[in-house]
């Protein structure tokens, strides 16, 4: 089915699917690590690029290629590229786009390993990178070198929720040659289309929203143009961090509730961010959808909805946020996000423990921020479950 001119939830469910021989309902699971070729000439036109069959499953199996088809075709892109994890696809596309005496401008509020892999392996082999909050964009232009390459960008940003601005970077990237990459985790697809807003290069943690039921890995990058999408397929390749085929067919199944799931747990959110500003022991809370957030009115404008993630402060600091989050018993202490169920962390001490405590300081991640990923249990479930751990403190 060409599914190009259906809407996004007809899209969730029928883009890049395929009719096997068996007439099978849904994408089989290719579980093989290696394909029979018709003949020698066939063997040799697959490897030589005439043919477009299949040869070895890091290269390419037809349960991922459905995958990668189904988020190129949501995201609006070129083509996708489906990875062993979040950080495959965070890796092959630093790889790729980055060589040595290059250098990198990144939100500095940014996934912790995403930052980690640049500050302590990529700097070993002379790449430099420049953390900003790039929400500001008059930061990225003071941070632009003449070997800049790339503008890396997460919005909303992990931990602080900040809002960045996709078209503005967009056109601050054209103007000085540079490749925009965009983390479109926090958001999915259904939320915002970063390539639709000028954008190279859009990345997702599939670990998170698009799977939504916390029980695999993966990553996915898809491209607005065939030359960067050949450019990091080559890499990842080469890296080895593709996806597994049963990934593949878990993310396939995860996706067709994407915007069921979103819209529930951005509902459920809303309800959440504002009992939560109302409550007495709360310090601060960013949430997008709050009026108070300082990038409200750019998150309507750049994205459908305002997600299901948030981040508070207790006026007890970090001692408070401990004692919440060892008392809440709905919300499980999880790192990740995105899924059916609600997950409470402090990023200080779990997923940003590897950067400095100055450079941390310096992007927003204080000791008393707790980050709450809100699910799709009833709300009143989720409200209570914060009332009797904010009554503990």
């Amino acid at each position: 089915m060409n599914t190009l001119d259906k809407g996004f939830n007809t899209k969730l469910i029928h883009a890049g699917a395929f009719e096997d021989e068996f007439g099978s309902a849904t994408v089989p699971i290719y579980q093989t690590s290696t394909f029979k070729f018709k003949n020698a000439q066939h063997g040799a036109d697959c490897f030589s690029g005439k043919s477009d069959g299949y040869i070895y499953t890091r290269i390419g199996n037809p349960t991922i290629r459905a995958f990668e088809r189904n988020i190129a075709e949501l995201e609006n892109g070129y083509d996708g590229i489906a990875t062993s994890s979040g950080m495959g696809a965070v890796s092959s596309v630093y790889m790729a786009l980055l060589g040595a005496g290059s250098h990198i401008v990144s939100s500095d509020a940014v996934y912790g390993p995403a930052r980690g892999i640049l500050e302590q392996d990529f700097s070993r082999f002379n790449v430099e990178a420049s953390f900003v909050n790039t929400s500001n964009t008059e930061n990225i232009l003071k941070a632009i070198r003449p070997n800049t390459k790339v503008l890396y960008i997460e919005t909303p940003a992990n931990p602080t929720i900040d809002i960045t601005d996709i078209k503005k970077c967009a056109e601050i990237a054209k103007k000085h040659g540079l490749l925009l990459v965009v983390d479109n985790t926090f958001s999915s697809p259904y939320l915002q289309k970063p390539l639709d807003l000028g954008a190279d290069v859009v990345l997702h943690s599939i670990t998170k929203f698009i799977n939504g039921h916390a029980d695999i890995v993966g990553g996915i990058i898809v491209t607005k143009e065939e030359k960067i999408y050949k450019q990091i397929r080559h890499s990842m390749v080469y890296l080895g961090c593709n996806m597994d085929p049963t990934q593949a067919f878990m993310a396939l199944r995860g996706v067709k509730t994407l915007a069921i799931r979103m819209e529930r747990s951005q509902e459920n959110a809303m309800k959440v961010a504002e009992f939560l500003a109302n409550h007495p022991k709360i310090a601060w809370i960013k949430y997008p959808g709050l009026t108070t957030h300082p990038q409200h009115e750019l998150a309507k404008k750049q994205m459908k909805g305002f997600g299901a993630v948030m981040s508070f402060g207790l006026k007890g600091g970090y001692k408070a946020g401990e004692k919440l989050m060892n008392n809440v018993h709905l919300a499980l202490l999880a790192v990740s996000l995105g899924g059916v169920e609600t997950l409470i962390q402090h990023p200080a001490s779990m997923t940003h423990a590897a950067v400095s405590k100055e450079n941390k300081l310096a992007a927003g991640i204080t000791d008393d921020l707790v980050r709450f990923s809100v699910g799709i249990e009833d709300v009143n479930d989720i409200i209570e479950d914060l009332k009797n751990g904010l009554n503990k403190i």
